[in-house]
């Protein structure tokens, strides 16, 4: 019998694909190895394939093709096509996204890509003897490199043209090589709680364990980090090191790169094909010793890893929420388990599946309930808005002014962009709805448009009401840009830098405007989650969240959990430095329990209670949860294919102890033209869960209604 390829092509169905071995093999038999990137006939498309298993053709040979090229034998490594078919099971994703997890970009591309030169040039041996007395320039590069390498661009910053240095390349008096880390610094003395914490990560280096590393904020939780990682690199290995967001990158490296002396590789999607092609080869060869990325950098090849780091661990960035619903913290904990090394996870607001490991026995709990150094956590304000009709409340406006006038910063925190979030007539009550979305549209005064943050929809500002004519439209609530508009008019004299998406689109904008924030000269911070993301500030001296009230009635389990983390995190950002930090928190129900229990105890406390609440309820992480979300233009559709679904899983054989709900609305119903419904599948074990899903998805897919509609499977939803 005839063995073939099982190529796994970036296409969203529930199997790979069958081809044989390539024409020009030297035998039939000469099938890629595992791993091996190849190019693939598809239909009238030629696609990058991975070739996943080799086994007996489970199709006729005679209607099989053959590979056409093989371009990289085994440069996947079995490791992680492993981690791949178990997040492929788990997360019941199509095989196909192989591809797009395990391969950056440009390696999925048939056209060849050439490797970025390297960011830094140093002399040759024939360049320690050359002399350019003739090229000043020349001469000049050179004279500058004979104290060490330097970057590209450090050498163009002395006058010197790009055409200098390829002509220096050229003569091979120049080469290119690595940037060059600054020389190690000594960090601050730790205290003894974070003594302990980097002693019992030591501890576990050579097995598997997991540690939840819970401080409060301004605890030093990185310095943790660094201490225990700077003994796994000096034992020359890796350490990968997991972010939620690309702004909180450049602090962190310069940080880590001063601290280990080692060049920090980093890996997100703001960077060019090139750079994330060069940190995936550096990962894979052992050349990038620390590597810190985002939530795609979980599926990185890691040659020699000693260590990774979850930070924020809580943040629901780290969960993928189209193609491949991956969570990168847990995948990266199951990377962790595959290495057998060891894994921290940290976190000032550590998330409920966290804590609810912690109780089970399955992770470490280490505290660090104290701020490092001699700072001190904020004091606590609750004001009470009701009556108020200002955005910002008077006595919130006092705080401000004092807070300013002794030296200090100030930041608050609104969870809404533009101006205003609702635009809506006096006279008749006609509000700017999406006609595309269950929303109203979001009111943006510079330039004046509505716009759904939603599906992106956008519409001229009306004149008058469509509805009944009234000229004078009234926008409701502040958002942002509202904010900042209020805030330069009491403030004249004080810098307002606005931190949100539509004001701070480039790559390299907010890095610039946290580094002119951290030379410390009085300003105001008005913002969106950008600000509450585990930045550094010690100028700041007064934190605030402006309306946190909706999340107070949310039919949405997950949201007192949220609230108490956007709370503490804000609250967080004060009082970092020398001077004594306040918090205050603007609400129309300070008697809210929920407020309450926070004000009153610290974090871990008000999520044990929380958690307790949702083992009682039967929730996540009580007990496991997973969606069939469903969409389509007509209603009608995803009715029929949920009921279809939820059918299917009742009378399936190993639906027992599984619990279908459903059809269910979505808290948002229509989104972007199209209605949205959801099955909810719940299980006390979770792989009776992962289980039941495995055997359902080819009849899913086999659904004569499932060709109507669009429709995927969430297991462990953050979104409802």
């Amino acid at each position: 019998m005839t063995d073939i390829a099982r190529v796994a092509v970036p296409v969203p169905l529930p199997t790979c694909f069958d081809f044989l071995a390539p024409s020009d093999s030297s035998t039939p038999q000469s099938l890629p190895p595992l791993g091996s990137r190849v190019v693939v006939p598809f239909g009238r498309r030629r696609l990058i394939g991975l070739v996943l298993a080799h086994g007996p053709a489970s199709t006729p040979i005679e209607r099989l093709k053959p590979i056409e090229q093989v371009l990289d034998e085994a440069l996947v490594p079995e490791a992680m096509l492993s981690l791949h078919a178990w997040c492929s099971r788990y997360y019941a994703y199509p095989p196909g996204e192989a591809v797009n997890l395990l391969l950056p970009a440009v390696l999925r591309r048939i056209k060849p890509f050439r490797m970025p030169p390297a960011e830094a040039l140093r002399l040759t041996s024939a360049g320690h003897d050359a002399e350019a007395k003739r090229a000043p320039k020349q001469a000049l590069v050179l004279e500058a490199l004979a104290e060490g390498a330097k970057t590209r661009a450090a050498l163009i910053e002395l006058g010197v043209s790009q055409a200098v240095l390829n002509q220096l390349e050229a003569k091979g008096w120049v080469e290119a090589c690595q940037r060059p880390p600054p020389p190690p610094q000594p960090g601050p003395e730790l205290n003894a709680d974070q003594r302990r914490a980097v002693a019992a990560i030591l501890a576990q280096r050579h097995h598997f364990a997991v540690s939840l590393l819970a401080g409060v904020t301004g605890s030093g939780k990185t310095e943790v980090y660094l201490r225990a990682a700077q003994r796994v690199v000096q034992r020359g290995r890796q350490v990968l090191m997991l972010i939620p967001e690309i702004g909180l990158s450049a602090q962190l490296i310069r940080r880590i790169e001063a601290r280990l002396g080692e060049v920090a590789w980093v890996y997100h999607s703001s960077l060019s094909a090139g750079e994330r092609l060069a940190c995936w080869h550096a990962a894979a060869n052992g050349q990038a010793k620390v590597i810190v990325g985002t939530r795609s950098a979980a599926f990185l090849p890691l040659r020699d890893v000693g260590l990774i780091i979850v930070d924020e661990e809580h943040d629901a960035s780290f969960k993928q929420q189209d193609g491949a619903r991956y969570h990168g913290r847990d995948v990266a904990v199951l990377r962790a388990r595959h290495h057998d090394v060891p894994i921290v996870l940290g976190s000032a607001t550590p998330s409920l599946e966290s804590l609810n490991n912690v109780e089970a026995g399955r992770y470490t709990l280490l505290t660090l309930p104290q701020r490092a150094g001699a700072a001190k956590p904020p004091d606590w304000q609750v004001l009470d808005v009701r009556g108020d009709r200002a955005p910002i409340a008077p006595t919130l406006m006092q705080a401000i002014d004092r807070h300013l006038k002794a030296g200090g910063q100030v930041l608050l925190y609104r969870n809404r962009r533009g101006f205003a979030p609702v635009l809506m007539c006096p006279a008749c009550g006609w509000q700017a709805d999406c006609h595309h979305c269950s929303a109203h549209m979001t009111w943006h005064q510079q330039p004046q448009r509505l716009q759904c943050h939603h599906c992106g929809a956008g519409a001229p500002t009306p004149r008058r009401c469509p509805a009944c004519g009234e000229p004078s439209l009234l926008p409701l609530g502040a958002g942002t840009e509202r904010l900042e508009q209020d805030l330069k008019a009491a403030f004249p004299d004080t810098p307002v830098h606005r931190v949100d998406r539509d004001q701070l689109s480039g790559r390299e904008d907010f890095d610039r405007l946290l580094d002119e924030v951290r030379q410390g000269q009085p300003c105001i911070l008005v913002g969106t989650q950008m600000l509450a993301k585990g930045h550094h500030l010690p100028g700041v001296t007064l934190a605030a969240v402006l309306d946190v009230d909706q999340s107070l009635f949310s039919s949405d389990f997950r949201a007192p959990e949220r609230l108490g983390q956007i709370i503490c995190q804000v609250a967080g950002r004060a009082g970092r430095g020398d001077q004594p930090g306040t918090f205050v928190l603007q609400t129309r129900h300070p008697e809210h329990g929920l407020l309450d229990l926070l004000r009153q105890s610290q974090y871990l406390d008000y999520a044990r209670a929380l958690l307790t609440e949702r083992h009682e309820a039967g929730l996540p992480p009580g007990q496991s949860l997973a969606l069939i979300r469903a969409e389509a233009h007509q209603v009608e559709s995803v009715v029929a294919f949920l009921q279809a679904a939820a059918k299917l899983f009742r009378q399936s054989g190993s639906a027992a102890g599984l619990q279908v709900a459903g059809p269910i609305a979505a808290i948002m119903m229509r989104r972007g033209g199209y209605w949205r419904q959801q099955l909810w599948l719940q299980a006390t074990q979770r792989a009776q869960l992962v289980e039941a899903l495995s055997q359902a998805l080819p009849a899913l897919h086999a659904l004569p209604s499932a060709r109507r509609v669009r429709w995927h499977v969430d297991m462990d939803p953050l979104e409802l």
